[in-house]
């Protein structure tokens, strides 16, 4: 028996390796996620680098969902039509001044905090953040309990009600597990940005800039340097990679 045994074990490592598209890419340590047709990290996922975004509301237009409609289509979500149970990866906020009645609007999505507390309260470790800042939900071992949910001061977080069709192989959903925005993380590990940054870049206000916090060379770092920027909630001590400039 130990023969065909071995045999066997080498066919089904052969039928893996074959598979079209097979990559794995390493999200943190002792985590790796699989995925077809996604290219694997150019390079290990370290805490040498931080990912953020600096978001100008003054440059965001009235009216614009354009980083919106670019997320929907990147990473596979979209209206049911039951706005109460929707998923809301990102979505536009309405801002008004107190004092003034002047009003704004903003982007909002998961802040990506330093210490999140949806990773806090999670009982079986679905929700985790990479040691790059990118805080991320494993749908293979969240059991939707929602804690997560509860936990997030910025309300960030979907539950998925309905069953999934037409999936994003870079985005895997499913019915029964949390999800939120994750950065577009498949095209940061390429090397690219997020999809709403992209598209605010070229067709909105390019109000998004987004980049490695750490590095004083980035184009982030000298701008959260050279102005005032602002951490929704920064009183929770949370740290997000989220920052704000005239909010």
């Amino acid at each position: 028996m130990t023969a065909p045994d071995q045999n066997t074990d080498v066919d089904r490592r052969a039928l893996i390796k074959s598979a079209v598209g097979l990559a794995t890419v390493t999200l943190a340590p002792g985590v790796t996620l699989y995925a077809f047709g996604v290219e694997a990290a150019s390079a290990p996922v370290t805490s040498a680098k931080r990912w953020g975004m600096l978001i100008d509301i003054n440059k965001c237009p009235p009216g614009c969902d354009l980083c919106v409609t670019a997320c929907q289509q990147e990473n596979g979500w979209k209206s049911t039509g039951h706005p109460s149970t929707d998923a809301q990866w990102i979505r536009k906020v309405t801002l008004r001044d107190p004092e003034t009645g002047k009003t704004r609007e903003a982007p909002a999505m998961c802040q990506h905090c330093a210490t999140p507390p949806c990773v806090d309260v999670c009982p079986t470790g679905a929700s985790f953040k990479r040691a790059d800042g990118i805080v991320l939900v494993d749908k293979h071992i969240c059991i939707g309990c929602r804690y997560c949910m509860m936990a997030c001061p910025y309300k960030a977080r979907s539950f998925v009600h309905e069953e999934i069709d037409d999936q994003k192989t870079v985005a895997p959903r499913g019915k029964g597990t949390v999800e939120s925005c994750t950065f577009c993380v498949d095209r940061v590990d390429a090397g690219r940005i997020p999809a709403c940054v992209e598209s605010c870049g070229v067709k909105g206000g390019a109000a998004m800039i987004f980049g490695d916090l750490n590095d004083p060379n980035s184009e982030i770092r000298k701008a959260v340097s050279a102005m005032a920027t602002t951490q929704i909630r920064a009183d929770l001590g949370l740290d997000p990679g989220v920052r704000y400039r005239n909010l």
